[in-house]
């Protein structure tokens, strides 16, 4: 089942509360990032916002062919095929405490493979944010050790 996320989009106030308790949350699971890294396409709006208040960088993520410089790349399986995510080489430093968001934690893949660019690049991972997570899909088994952490859950 899709989850439309676009209402938290369009209505006056409520993505900037939805950033606060990302924060709020952030300060209470004791993640203190240097870095907010976000896939394409969902990441760019959490992400940033997240970054700016608690004043620390944001790294895309994005699909192959995307970012001007050099990438390193990671390819992962789907339910429904395959993708590739690609992230800029020197986006992180080795020894940065990075957090992942994006809107929904269905199966686990993006994340996974935003991990695993991340851990290549030498960063630690200390978890991914999400707007909702669809329980019953096995995702948070998926993508441990990385830890998870979603507003709203609902039934996959």
């Amino acid at each position: 089942m899709f989850r439309d996320i676009t209402p938290v989009l369009s209505q006056p106030g409520l993505l900037s509360e939805v950033t606060n308790r990302f924060a709020e949350d952030l300060e209470q699971l004791n993640w203190s990032p240097d870095v907010i890294v976000g896939p394409e396409a969902r990441g760019f709006i959490f992400g940033p916002l997240l970054a700016s208040k608690l004043d620390i960088a944001f790294v895309p993520i994005r699909k192959p062919g995307k970012l001007p410089a050099a990438t390193s790349r990671v390819e992962y399986t789907l339910e429904y095929g395959s993708n590739t995510l690609e992230i800029h080489q020197d986006a992180l430093v080795s020894g940065q405490r990075v957090v992942i968001i994006d809107d929904l934690l269905a199966t686990g893949g993006t994340i996974s493979a935003c991990s695993e660019l991340c851990q290549a690049a030498g960063a630690e991972v200390l978890g991914a944010l999400f707007l909702i997570e669809l329980k019953g899909l096995q995702a948070r088994s998926s993508i441990a050790p990385i830890q998870a952490h979603a507003l709203l859950e609902f039934p996959a």
